[in-house]
């Protein structure tokens, strides 16, 4: 992990608790993982390097520097040109002056005992590293074809307000509770020439948690991501750190083909070199080794919503299916994903009393009990409704015991949070009643399950905000059922969504609709009786097998 990278201070001074938080996170980047880096951008001495630019946004104590000195030594002895034609090579920023001492006086001692005139070596050294602040550099022009590095891990909470708000102001992408290395990547990005590259070792939450979202839009939008190395078990950094890390390269230019992989403990040095090898062969398209695994792709996954999470080989399955299929919420099936009603005061609005109100103020319920079979059990749950058909709150002098109910727990109703914003309509639920769904064949999710699980309601039933439903206006709806019951829509709930303790998964909307499926016009009535089969036996087995068949997959990987 380096440290933050300052650039010009003098208009927002340092705190000592910013200072002391910079100090406290250093951790370094093992050499044979730098080395990786480079090998993989294409950072080599067997190319002239006093030509293109390298930039490391945050040096630390010069981990990265002291292998790039090196390449930069060899490519300019292979090609007999003196060392001072590099002092433009390599940019290096920090924002604690013992660390540019440090990485200076690295970079110098690397250079003079590859043999260059100690003058030319501290020369070099002294241009290469300044004290600075990377993210308020300004950086109106493109100007670096590398960027590597370590960015740093820094809490908000650590960062002045006045800062913060300058951060805020330089990076677009820093939104919500983000962490400061996305600053890093988005700064990084918008400096790269045109082909540039890349190469960061940092935690990879950002692909997935809502603070990424913005750098994951500029990264689909703009530029290609061209390597995802899973290394959070890998002993990659000098001290032990537990930061989710891995290798992102990413370079400016239309996506093209992308690489999936993961690693274990075993991965080292020597495992690095066999990776670089495969990786930049081009040829197969997964590997499988002792140490790690890796799948080429044609794509990276498309939007910014969350990236998904799995073996590289599961991830180009999805791929694959996210390019050759629709999703799951369709306008052109009208299929879609929604949630059940909040009420706000469950203990008021849900009953089993039939005579607490008048006739036609009591909706059934759908709750998650009702579907834990498999098929609808329903409990005698209702909810009573304040709405008209029309979506319209009821008048309740139209309707003396519901007003006589509602009144007797209008204590409890009027504090909510929606009662208090509108006094005038205290007794609303905070979701109203869509009563076309009430008729509807509908796939009822519960929130919380460890395997998917939908369950068919004919109609009648509303469903409770602890389950999400599915609607289609063309799917035979166990046919779909049949679908969703298999281990293929399965994973991509498994892939995208972070699972609870006890491996407990979420089918919230936002993950039942990552979920691809074919045009049910496309699936023969053979299979179309066999997924509603499957379905109405809960069978998983053969709704896999038959949803294999049907994607055109031979096997889901692990």
């Amino acid at each position: 992990m380096a440290t933050l990278a300052l650039f010009d201070t003098e208009d927002l001074p340092l705190p000592e608790s910013l200072l002391e938080a910079v100090e406290h996170g250093e951790v370094f980047t093992r050499a044979w993982v730098v080395g990786l880096i480079l090998d993989l951008i294409g950072y080599t001495p067997d190319k002239d390097l006093c030509g293109p630019r390298l930039v490391e946004p945050a040096c630390g104590g010069g981990a990265f520097l002291t292998v790039v000195a090196s390449r930069v030594s060899e490519s300019c002895r292979t090609r007999g040109r003196p060392l001072t034609d590099a002092i433009d090579a390599v940019r290096a920023f920090d924002l604690l002056n013992h660390n540019v001492e440090r990485s200076r006086a690295l970079v110098a001692e690397t250079l003079r005992g590859d043999g260059w005139n100690p003058k030319d070596a501290a020369k070099v050294a002294a241009a290469w590293v300044r004290q600075g602040d990377y993210l308020l550099q300004p950086h109106d022009e493109r100007y670096a074809d590398y960027v590597v590095g370590n960015p740093p891990y820094i809490r908000l909470e650590d960062v002045p307000a006045d800062r913060m708000t300058a951060y805020r102001r330089a990076c677009l992408t820093m939104g919500g509770r983000a962490d400061i290395y996305i600053g890093f990547y988005e700064k990084a990005l918008r400096s790269l020439n045109e082909g540039g590259r890349l190469g960061f070792i940092c935690a990879d939450r950002w692909m997935r948690n809502q603070y990424g979202r913005r750098l994951r839009q500029l990264v689909v939008e703009d530029f290609s991501m061209d390597l995802a190395l899973v290394m959070h078990d890998v002993d990659a950094f000098d001290e032990q750190v537990s930061a989710y890390p891995a290798i992102t390269l990413i370079s400016n230019g239309a996506q093209s083909a992308a690489v999936a992989a993961d690693t274990n403990r075993c991965f080292g040095a020597e495992q690095a070199r066999d990776f670089v090898e495969w990786y930049l062969s081009g040829e197969s398209v997964t590997v499988a080794e002792e140490s790690y695994q890796a799948a080429r792709m044609p794509h990276w996954f498309p939007g910014d919503d969350s990236w998904p999470a799995a073996s590289p080989a599961r991830l180009a399955v999805l791929e694959d299916l996210t390019e050759r299929f629709r999703p799951l919420e369709d306008t052109g099936t009208g299929t879609k994903v929604g949630i059940g009603i909040a009420t706000g005061a469950d203990k008021v609005f849900l009953t089993k009393d039939e005579e607490l109100v008048e006739d036609g103020r009591l909706l059934p319920m759908a709750m998650v009990r009702d579907t834990t079979t498999g098929t609808i059990d329903w409990g005698g749950t209702y909810l009573v409704n304040p709405w008209t058909a029309t979506g319209e709150l009821v008048d309740l002098d139209a309707f003396p015991r519901l007003a006589a109910y509602f009144e007797k727990h209008g204590q409890a109703l009027r504090k909510r949070y929606v009662a208090e914003k509108q006094p005038h309509r205290w007794y609303k639920t905070i979701d109203k009643v869509d009563h076309r769904l009430i008729r509807r064949q509908k796939l009822l999710f519960p929130d919380m399950k460890l395997r998917i699980h939908p369950v068919l309601d004919e109609g009648g039933l509303y469903p409770h905000h602890n389950l999400y439903f599915i609607v289609s206006d063309v799917w035979d709806m166990r046919v779909l059922g049949g679908l969703l019951l298999s281990k293929v829509a399965e994973a991509f709930v498994e892939a995208y969504a972070v699972r609870m303790r006890g491996g407990t998964l979420r089918f919230q909307a936002q993950y039942l609709r990552k979920i691809r499926v074919p045009d049910p016009a496309t699936i023969g009535e053979g299979d179309r009786a066999a997924l509603a089969e499957a379905f109405d036996k809960r069978n998983v087995r053969a709704a896999t097998e038959i949803a294999l068949r049907v994607y055109g997959l031979a096997e889901l990987p692990d």
